[in-house]
């Protein structure tokens, strides 16, 4: 079954189109599934096993092995959809007769507010850094860039240099689905970005290959910086100025959102600078900002507060 597996792991990076986390994310979980199938009495190994024995309690086995396992919903919910679509493809391209998967339901991800940033604690670690260095220059241009425009993370990796119209104060990315999407960038994040460009070409050096030479942001060695780089250099940050229990560049997104609904911003406006698909996506960010929505409904509504007149007389 591995040599299926390659094949529709090409089929959607190439005809789907579909990010390179996406690819990486469902690979993981067929190569568990026939790992965990190979482990069974048949004795079969991951590439003897045919695609057409496979049935929905094989399937459904394999997901109550990962439920008993401790793992969490939202993950289990990506496996179901990983098989999905794996063996819609196999039953599309006519190597099964049947899906085994077509009537599988996604278990339902629990709710989960977003964990966020308070707004002191991200200024003052964007303030903290001293840009005495390159390296130390572009990490302040990646933080001043996760919060002041609330990209992803695999946006920031795809990023150019060609990217930055510093005229304009906007650059484009490419997010999920290789949509393209322009995104406004505020001074502090352009000003940091200018800073990091006058000591970029330092860090390049002869391991630098031509598309990695056009990479806005660098590892030490000259190559295009990757995720867990990132991840590292975030977390490493944040851990000296917050006590926030989730510390990645995913949770300086969803501050950048829950502050700027926090000073008034359009929830609309707030999806499409995500690049949001839909407005449901965005609205969890309203729960987070419920504190100054009551706030604002004691103030405005003539009936959000007792009148201490009214009240004695009732009295």
């Amino acid at each position: 079954m591995n040599s299926l597996i390659k094949k529709y792991l090409h089929y959607i990076k190439v005809e789907k189109n579909v990010s390179p986390h996406t690819v990486i994310s469902y690979r993981i979980d067929l190569m568990q599934f026939n790992a965990y199938l190979a482990q069974q009495p048949a004795g079969l190994t991951s590439d003897e096993i045919d695609v057409k024995t496979i049935d929905r309690s094989s399937i459904r086995m394999w997901l109550g092995h990962l439920s008993a396992g401790g793992l969490n919903r939202s993950t289990i919910a990506r496996k179901v959809a990983s098989l999905r679509s794996f063996f819609k493809y196999c039953f599309k391209r006519g190597f099964i007769d049947t899906n085994p998967a077509q009537l599988l339901i996604i278990p339902k991800k629990g709710s989960r507010l977003p964990h966020t940033v308070d707004e002191y604690s991200v200024n003052e670690m964007l303030n903290s850094i001293a840009p005495e260095s390159s390296m130390e220059r572009q990490n302040r241009a990646i933080l001043e860039l996760f919060y002041g425009s609330g990209i992803r993370l695999a946006e920031l990796i795809q990023l150019n240099v060609d990217d930055i119209d510093f005229g304009r104060k906007q650059f484009k990315v490419k997010g999920k689905g290789n949509k393209e999407r322009i995104v406004p960038a505020g001074e502090q994040a352009l000003s940091a970005l200018k800073d990091h460009l006058q000591t970029r070409l330092s860090i390049l050096n002869g391991h630098t290959d031509p598309a990695d030479s056009r990479a806005m942001f660098l590892t030490a060695r000259g190559l295009r910086i990757y995720p867990q780089a990132v991840r590292k250099m975030v977390k490493k940050y944040m851990s000296e100025h917050t006590e926030c229990e989730q510390k990645s560049p995913h949770t300086l997104r969803h501050s950048y959102a829950t502050h700027m609904l926090d000073h008034g911003a359009d929830i609309r406006v707030i999806k499409e600078l995500l690049g949001h698909s839909s407005l449901a996506a965005t609205q969890v960010y309203t729960h987070t900002g419920i504190d100054r929505l009551k706030q604002v409904y004691d103030k405005a509504h003539p009936r959000g507060q007792i009148d201490e007149n009214q009240s004695q007389k009732q009295r």
